[in-house]
């Protein structure tokens, strides 16, 4: 091991990334023998009733290890693109960020590796983690791959994969697929330094799947489905973006946000989307049997178990199905 460690060369890269997810694999390069020479992250926004600057986790780690920090507005600026070019590095790592142009990617002699939460060629696009749960599947993985001009497209270098669970959610997949994708971009930044890894093209598929980017009405709950495409779609999506149904409360038709459940399989006359609810019980019917929720928010309410979701209502009569 030592004498691997004396033989690698270590490359210096700029890394580009915003989230929790990125800021995992920043560190784990600048804890590595590579050298980090810059970091790039979008600039901070304002958010909240108080309209407060918020800024990336990304930023709030370079910050902290004071490392090189860049913000631009515009990834063309040519200002932006003198410092990236004086900065020297081998190559630019992305994780979580957004697209690059061209004039930007090819600015690294090594070129500019992206890591994507997914087997690529399945996967391409910006929900790749709710993507896989929500389509059933039991397998992914993270892939580096080098940037191009399409989305996800580029030539592969490295895929790991693990398994989904029958139990995971959105939340414990991403974090698996994080401190995986860590161990990828070393093995990836290494296999590029020795020059042991050579990229190869993606497979070309007829009908890829894709993992295009969640709106509100791809959240909604279609409850004429299969038990279990529901439980995979509701944990697919939890805790964020979150799945929701409409209920109508009195007068009021409310969304209600559905984190987590169970669901059976059982012969019933009752149409699917309708809601069976009592003191102890709450429960959707489905194509083929029930689902029964354990978290959920109702608009306008914090997040809570059933028993305290059920403990609020004293009139169950007045709660269907909108």
């Amino acid at each position: 091991m030592m004498q691997y460690l004396c033989t690698m060369k270590p490359l210096k890269v700029v890394f580009f990334g915003t989230p929790e997810f990125a800021k995992t694999i920043l560190k784990a390069i600048n804890d590595s023998l590579h050298d980090v020479v810059g970091v790039v992250t979008p600039p901070d926004k304002a958010s909240g009733r108080g309209q407060k600057l918020s800024e990336s986790a990304v930023k709030t780690y370079a910050v902290e290890q004071n490392l090189p920090l860049f913000q631009p507005e515009k990834l063309k600026d040519p200002e932006f693109l003198a410092s990236m070019s004086a900065l020297g590095a081998d190559l630019f790592v992305v994780v979580a960020f957004r697209m690059m142009p061209k004039v930007l990617f090819e600015l690294p002699p090594l070129g500019t590796f992206n890591l994507h939460a997914s087997l690529l060629p399945d996967y391409r696009g910006a929900a790749p983690i709710n993507y896989a749960i929500m389509g059933g599947e039991t397998t992914t993985g993270v892939t580096s791959f080098f940037i191009n001009e399409k989305i996800d497209e580029g030539a592969i270098l490295l895929q790991d994969s693990l398994e989904i669970t029958s139990t995971d959610s959105a939340g414990s997949l991403h974090d698996k697929l994080m401190h995986l994708g860590a161990t990828t971009v070393l093995k990836t930044l290494d296999g590029l330094s020795d020059q042991t890894l050579q990229p190869k093209p993606q497979i070309q598929v007829e009908q890829p799947k894709n993992a295009f980017k969640l709106f509100k009405d791809d959240m909604r709950i279609n409850w004429i489905q299969p038990s279990k495409t529901i439980y995979d779609f509701i944990r697919g999506l939890s805790p964020y973006p979150c799945a929701f149904t409409s209920l109508k409360i009195g007068d009021e038709v409310k969304n209600l946000k559905l984190f987590e459940g169970s669901y059976s399989l059982e012969k019933t006359d009752a149409k699917p989307g309708t809601l069976f609810i009592d003191k102890n019980e709450l429960k959707f019917y489905t194509l083929d049997g029930v689902y029964s929720p354990k978290t959920l928010q109702l608009e306008g309410k914090k997040r809570m178990e059933l028993k305290d979701f059920l403990n609020g209502f004293r009139s169950f009569t007045e709660i269907e199905m909108a």
